[in-house]
């Protein structure tokens, strides 16, 4: 496939244990014990179940506390029960905890929090979100906006990450444990390569690719990267960071080239009162001493706390209007029929439920991804198109990711927008195929058969003999025409000649203030931004919004947890690499790099 104890009871001749005192009682203490526990924490499940189904009250005097902690989604779900259970048991490093938080969520509580006069101000707290560029920069810019209705904001971490701490820097008074440090170090991006491993297995990845930066498969047969691949992730990298840069300098009246300085020191592992003296940190405090700074700032010792899944649940006014703008989002790796991101089949279903409602007048597809299979990326276009052919503008909001695969889904809007940040591009397709040869010489295994054909053997011989020279031309050419077909859908979309498509393709990857200038999209912007267009494209002066897909009920989501089981580690490796050898023909991704 090409890539892109002995039983004693009723046994009659062995002789049983004799019962010991005290068992019986034993047994029924620890059964005991066990219905305490089972009772408790059914209790707390079914009392967040009915918590969870009910509006939650805005009291006066509220402080909303915005914990930038976990795993940062589009789209957050509802107030999840199980994981309130799960909380009540003490894990000892067992039981981990990877809790996600929606960005759709968040920007909607600092909208409401601005806006309602019962909430006094924002305490961020924590700093080790795991969020993109993009998505952080749409928080901040929240927050900004927050503070112009004159209320405050504090901020207050163990640690922080250089991207919240970004986040935070928007704060009246930025608070770090006296123990806390500032991962302010400048950033660097790292790739694991694979081909020396694999030369001792015996394995050879054989590499079919279009474009010259297209670096997804450089780890398989390089080990280093290639000077076209540096070269752009230079230019993203260093074009991050002078975002981030520019934003903590205007926020702390602090000059760039200072804070250039300050990361050169690598501040994690400087003593915290440098942080002051660098100007980063306002004051060095206990976690327990924030609730004497928080009173000051709400002018209250009585005020009241809401997090971001209550906060939430607390009612708004919708708009009566009949009109809708959907807004779509389309998050992770894309897929043909399966799999955790986005699964073509069931995404362009609901692109197709989407243009049946009568009341949908226009659609926003948040776009967040790094792309994958060509071929799942080619239906969801069709689908678009089918959606824009019945008189629905389209318009794209590019989150953190929207590359390789994620940008051929989006070229065909009649609108795209992205922020600074957004990684896109990556224009250029690629195919792998695992040569085990080596391998099965070394273990012995011989295969022989029977054809009625010339290459009717080539799958099989691909990977277990090797592609000869006829047969990598024959996939060579399906690669350049899946390429072809890539960039003929980026002119038609982008209105360009396909030559100058080809010029700014060969899969190399932009930043999305680049990508303006190079005409793949057309404006910097925000998910909010690109439900204003839709609507002005749609001529509509009212509207409400929907959101697409629907989001899973948690209980349903934790029963089908239980009944399916979750997979050990081992099992998600396996099912890792099972993954990978079963990609599709054809893949239309960007490279893995991790960002530190």
């Amino acid at each position: 496939m090409i890539i892109f104890g002995t039983k004693t009871n009723g046994d009659n001749n062995t002789p049983q244990q004799p019962r010991r005192r005290g068992g019986c009682l034993r047994g029924c203490l620890w059964a005991f014990l066990i219905y305490l526990v089972l009772s408790a924490l059914m209790g707390a499940l079914f009392g967040s179940m009915f918590s969870s189904s009910t509006e939650v009250a805005l009291e006066d005097k509220t402080v909303y506390r915005l914990d930038l902690e976990g795993t940062l989604v589009e789209q957050g779900a509802p107030a999840d029960p199980w994981a309130e259970v799960m909380k009540q048991i003490p894990s000892n490093g067992f039981i981990s905890s990877d809790e996600t938080v929606g960005l759709d969520q968040i920007l909607a509580n600092i909208r409401l929090a601005k806006e309602d006069d019962r909430i006094l101000g924002i305490y961020l707290h924590g700093g080790e979100l795991a969020a993109g560029q993009a998505s952080a920069k749409e928080i901040r810019e929240a927050l900004i906006d927050f503070k112009t209705s004159g209320k405050w904001i504090v901020a207050f971490a163990d640690s922080y990450t250089a991207t919240n701490y970004y986040i935070a820097s928007v704060a009246d008074r930025i608070c770090l444990s006296k123990t806390g440090t500032l991962a302010w170090n400048g950033l660097s991006a790292q790739k694991m390569y694979y081909t020396r491993a694999l030369e001792k297995i015996g394995v050879e990845m054989q590499i079919l690719k279009v474009g010259t930066f297209k670096s997804a498969v450089e780890p398989f047969f390089m080990t280093e990267m290639s000077e076209a691949d540096r070269l752009q992730t230079e230019t993203y990298l260093n074009g991050i960071w002078e975002n981030l840069v520019a934003g903590v300098a205007k926020s702390r009246n602090l000059t760039s080239y200072k804070l250039n300085q300050a990361a050169d020191l690598y501040m994690s592992l400087q003593p915290e009162e440098s942080y002051i003296a660098q100007g980063l940190i306002d004051t060095l405090v206990y976690e327990f001493e924030m609730d004497s700074v928080l009173r000051v700032y709400a002018g209250s010792k009585d005020y009241h706390k809401i997090n971001t899944s209550d906060l939430a649940s607390v009612r708004r006014s919708e708009p009566k209007a009949k009109d809708e703008v959907a807004v779509l989002y389309a998050e992770g790796e894309i897929t043909d029929s399966e799999g955790d991101g986005i699964v073509g089949t069931e995404l362009v279903k609901t692109i197709r439920k989407i243009a049946k409602e009568d009341d949908v007048k226009a659609l926003v597809l948040r776009v967040n991804s790094p792309g994958g299979s060509a071929d799942a990326s080619e239906q969801i276009w069709g689908a678009l198109q089918m959606v824009r052919s019945k008189g629905i503008p389209v318009v794209v909001s590019m989150g953190d990711l929207a590359a390789s695969g994620g940008y051929y889904i989006s070229c065909g809007a009649d609108y795209i927008y992205a922020e600074p940040t957004t990684i896109t591009g990556s224009i250029g397709i690629f195919g792998t195929v695992p040569n085990f040869n080596t391998l099965r010489n070394k273990v012995g295994l011989d295969i022989d058969g029977v054809t009625t054909n010339r290459h009717s053997d080539l799958s099989s011989n691909a990977v277990y003999k090797g592609l000869n020279p006829e047969e990598r031309d024959l996939m060579q050419k399906m690669v350049e025409r899946g390429y072809d077909l890539f960039t003929s859908r980026c002119a038609a979309g982008r209105h360009m000649p396909q030559d100058s498509i080809k010029a700014i393709g060969e899969g190399r990857v932009w930043l999305g203030k680049d990508a303006k200038r190079l005409g793949l999209v057309d404006a910097m912007g925000n998910i909010d931004n690109a439900v204003e267009k839709a609507a002005a494209l749609a001529h509509l002066d009212s509207y409400k919004i929907s959101y697409y897909p629907e989001v899973k009920d948690p209980i349903e989501e934790m029963l089908e947890s239980l009944l399916q089981g979750n997979p050990t580690e081992e099992e998600k490796l396996i099912i890792k690499l099972r993954n990978f050898c079963q990609r599709p023909r054809v893949m239309a991704l960007m490279p893995e790099v991790k960002i530190r």
